[in-house]
């Protein structure tokens, strides 16, 4: 199984039988996404998408993959699934907090996460898009994945763990909109047990973002992106002498086989 990742919590997941899915599409804006994913070649190489939740961070780059992918299968919360079905999206799938969906390689179930969600939130009036999710990704005889989606620190971490015993953990850890180091790393010493943890929601600083001319932008709109950039090495640090678990930093635009 290889893990690409795209954006601050745009992951890209292949399992071993080729099978592409990718989770909360971003790519206006987004100074972590190379131009080689931001192609039609690449939308429509996509077999489904996951939202954890309806904020533009992690749904803007939907409508792209539609205008080349439209059979392409979205997986969303209820409420925002019902949104992108009035918006003509054809192949929706709604799933809710302890629902799954199987696929012939891997074993889809949307868990909790402890954020807020509306759609369109920039554009206006925000449309009430239900509540957030995370993602159990169990692929079948390989590891299994547990994506946090935008989430503060939660006793139900230990729940996911005992039940579903996720080996990877994707793990939000910028702080601001979600948990920060600090918190991500008692997550990851007294709630989970994974053997391997990915900082995530982690913005790019000049020094590592695929276009720095994009990460002005977003700075421009959004100068609170400051306060998220360049934190995985933060989770890492807090990590080092915890041995049942390896961090593992994932450049944006780099694969990594597990």
């Amino acid at each position: 199984m290889k893990i690409t990742r795209l954006g601050h919590a745009m992951y890209l997941f292949q399992s071993k039988q080729g099978n592409k899915y990718l989770v909360d599409p971003f790519f206006d804006m987004n100074p972590g996404c190379p131009e080689e994913f931001q192609t039609d070649s690449f939308f429509k190489s996509i077999d489904a998408v996951f939202l954890t939740h309806g904020h533009f961070d992690h749904t803007s780059g939907l409508s792209k993959i539609k205008e080349v992918n439209p059979d392409c299968l979205v997986i969303a919360q209820y409420e925002l699934a019902m949104i992108l079905t009035q918006e003509g999206h054809k192949n929706i799938f709604p799933l809710n907090i302890g629902g799954s969906f199987v696929f012939d390689d891997m074993e889809l179930t949307m868990v909790q996460a402890k954020h807020t969600s509306s759609y369109r939130e920039t554009e206006g009036t925000p449309i009430y898009a239900g509540e957030s999710s995370g993602y159990i990704l169990n692929f079948t005889s390989d590891h299994t994945v547990y994506h946090s989606g935008d989430t503060a620190l939660m006793i139900d971490l230990k729940l996911i763990q005992d039940f579903y015993k996720p080996t990877i953990a994707i793990l939000s850890s910028s702080g601001q909109f979600t948990m920060g180091p600090k918190e991500a790393a008692y997550a990851v010493e007294h709630l989970l047990d994974v053997e391997y943890v990915i900082p995530s929601h982690t913005f790019p600083t000049n020094e590592t973002a695929s276009s720095k001319e994009t990460l002005d932008l977003l700075l421009e709109a959004f100068p609170v992106v400051a306060n998220m950039a360049g934190r995985d090495k933060e989770l890492a640090s807090h990590l080092t002498e915890c041995k049942k678990t390896k961090a593992i930093i994932i450049e944006y635009g780099e694969e990594v086989s597990f």
